[in-house]
């Protein structure tokens, strides 16, 4: 262990919030060799330094842990982060169509514009999303591939050549193809409920090469940085294979290249083979293997396909299988006795009732004491299966999944039935393990402030109180779901989470003071300054001349080089601009003299782009402004 002398880099005048009960705050911290060194106040840490010693003077502001994701598809969603337009945290319709109109133009054949969830149609303040005409309209002939949530895909004329679906083209089991009065597909693809046919036909875009893929990782863990985040708990994913889609991240890990943390779970990818896949995988890997940067955390989160209860809450809920037992339980076994923890995705309570009583044979045999297991997202979880995981020694990973698809469920099973959906503050109460994360990139969006607002809100990102305050939590509750707790569920605790000696130097200066900002502020914070391992991975503002950042995005036309990430924050200025157009002239109502659409407008061959001439300024054939 390090000892009190010589850190590399003292941070000095700030406000810590350590979450270290001993210390919970404090003025300064000196770190070296990637842990804390000290912790305390100025007068305590600055006479530490040597002349070799990097200070940096926070200048009173605000500092917290690090946040750590406790479900995220990382490893997925950077092989893919360079070529997706992504509509997270993006205000309006009429700003997003005009994004995609943009990216549509310098989009080169055969490449896809595709934008691959992370946004929900309530976030917009048309309330809606966009028609089939409307992408025909600003994409004619580029394929666009648009994947709302877990239910429904849609795809423009040119998505539906490239693809190959036609009239003669059947449904495939749990999704359907929408078609026209002709049979004609139209467009749009539903789960029903199952997003089989959604990722599917997302699985038929191009691919980035190895290089490009590598850069394109780099970016999302930048993007992560920016907002905060310092480590995260990958959970797999389908179309990820082991190991040979790990090949990217591998290479990065071992050029000490990664700026995020990633504690890695095993995802099934052979339906009714999924035992030979964890037997195999628990014979030639091992349990924790790697370092602090890059380590094996176990199986799931698809651990059998028959227990796979996607979430798709504008559908019935989903029954699983007769088999799902059998196959759950030959799955757990092996896990068991190899002594790996895992995860399990679980939506619905009826789901997690029947995995409970596989484990809890299983348990009788090989007692799961000491393994971290735990059920991720458990929406509708009861009182009843919450003891029973607390009985077995698990814990309970939630999402902030209802942010983005609270609304559908409100309308199917009411807001009664919403409020506690999942029940955190019970989860807590009664002592079960219990941390927060995105599920990101395909559903929810990945941003960590939005999960956090949502916990302390109890509103979705459309503006709905879904849960009383006795369901929401205070600020400081919520930071540790998204700090200390989640360590548990990758078997380090004691070793990050905390701003606390001895600790792993992972921390961030908000742009904001967290626990002062108003509520409707907390989903806008971003990070001046994120470290990891006493690192500088991203500056801006008062910071900016510390930081170093990745090379540009490849491919060149890539959105990153545009858009850069949540809320499109390469773009919001000229997205204001648009939003103050439509403001003028009462676009989004329509206009009570030509009845004019924005988005129609930015379908046509107007030259809308250009700000400066007639049709640019408004958007439209409007100018009673």
């Amino acid at each position: 262990m390090a000892t009190e002398s010589n850190p590399e880099i003292i941070l000095h005048n700030g406000q810590f919030t350590t979450l270290d009960p001993t210390k919970p705050v404090a003025k300064a911290v000196a770190i070296k060799e990637g842990r804390f060194l000290a912790v305390g106040l100025n007068e305590e840490i600055i006479p530490l330094a040597s002349t070799n010693t990097h200070l940096i003077d926070l200048k009173g502001r605000s500092v917290l842990p690090g946040l750590i994701d406790n479900h995220l598809h990382i490893i997925r969603g950077g092989l893919n982060f360079n070529m997706e337009l992504r509509w997270d945290g993006v205000p309006s319709l009429a700003d997003a169509m005009q994004m995609l109109k943009q990216q549509v133009a310098i989009t080169p054949p055969p490449q896809w514009v595709r934008v691959v969830g992370g946004f929900t149609e309530h976030q917009f303040a048309e309330k809606r999303l966009p028609t089939i005409e409307e992408l025909n309209a600003v994409a004619p002939d580029t394929t666009v591939f648009i994947l709302h949530l877990y239910d429904r895909a849609l795809l423009n004329a040119a998505a539906l050549r490239v693809v190959g679906y036609t009239k003669d083209t059947p449904n495939p089991p749990g999704g359907e193809i929408v078609r026209d009065a002709k049979g004609n597909p139209t467009g749009l693809l539903l789960a029903k409920p199952n997003a089989g046919i959604l990722y599917a036909t997302l699985a038929k875009g191009p691919k980035l090469p190895l290089d490009y893929q590598i850069n394109s990782t780099r970016h999302f863990m930048r993007e992560l940085n920016r907002l905060g985040v310092t480590g995260a708990i990958d959970a797999g994913g389908g179309f990820q294979n082991y190991p040979d889609d790990y090949e990217v991240i591998e290479k990065l890990a071992k050029d000490d290249q990664l700026t995020v943390r990633i504690a890695y779970n095993l995802f099934t990818q052979k339906p009714k083979a999924e035992k030979e896949d964890f037997l195999n995988w628990t014979n030639t890997a091992k349990y924790k293997q790697g370092d602090d940067y890059f380590r094996l955390n176990g199986g799931g989160e698809m651990l059998v396909f028959s227990a796979a209860d996607f979430e798709d809450f504008r559908q019935p809920r989903p029954d699983m299988p007769p088999e799902m037992e059998g196959e759950l339980e030959d799955v757990v076994r092996v896990l068991a006795q190899n002594r790996w923890p895992w995860r399990m995705h679980a939506t619905y309570d009826e789901t997690i009732e029947r995995a409970l009583d596989v484990f809890e044979k299983v348990n009788e045999e090989t007692p799961f004491k000491g393994l971290n297991w735990f059920f991720d997202h458990a929406e509708t979880i009861s009182d009843k299966s919450i003891d029973r995981i607390a009985a077995l020694g698990g814990g309970i990973a939630v999402q902030h999944r209802m942010a983005y698809q609270g609304e559908y469920f409100v309308e199917r099973y009411g807001q009664k039935a919403a409020e506690a959906t999942p029940p955190i503050t019970k989860i807590i109460d009664k002592g079960v393990p219990i941390s927060a994360g995105t599920d990101a990139t395909r559903v929810a969006s990945y941003n960590p402030w939005v999960s956090l607002a949502w916990m302390v809100t109890g509103k979705t990102v459309g503006g709905l109180r879904i849960y009383p305050q006795a369901n929401c939590l205070d600020r400081e509750t919520a930071l540790r779901m998204w700090t200390e707790n989640v360590t548990w569920f990758s078997n380090e605790e004691g070793n990050k989470g905390r701003i606390e000696k001895g600790q792993l130097a992972d921390l961030i200066v908000p742009n904001k003071d967290y626990f002062k900002c108003s509520e409707d502020e907390i989903s806008h914070i971003v990070s001046d300054l994120t470290i990891v391992g006493g690192k500088v991975v991203y500056g801006a503002g008062d910071f900016a001349s510390l930081d170093t950042p990745p090379p540009p995005a490849m491919p060149d036309w890539s959105p990153v080089n545009t858009y850069k990430g949540y809320a499109a924050w390469g773009y919001q200025q000229q997205a204001q601009r648009y939003q103050l157009q439509n403001m003028a002239c009462g676009c989004s109502n329509n206009c009570g003299v030509h009845g004019h659409s924005h988005i129609k407008s930015w379908g046509t061959n107007a030259p809308a782009d250009d700000l400066k001439s007639f049709w640019g300024v408004f958007g439209c054939s409007c100018w009673m402004v």
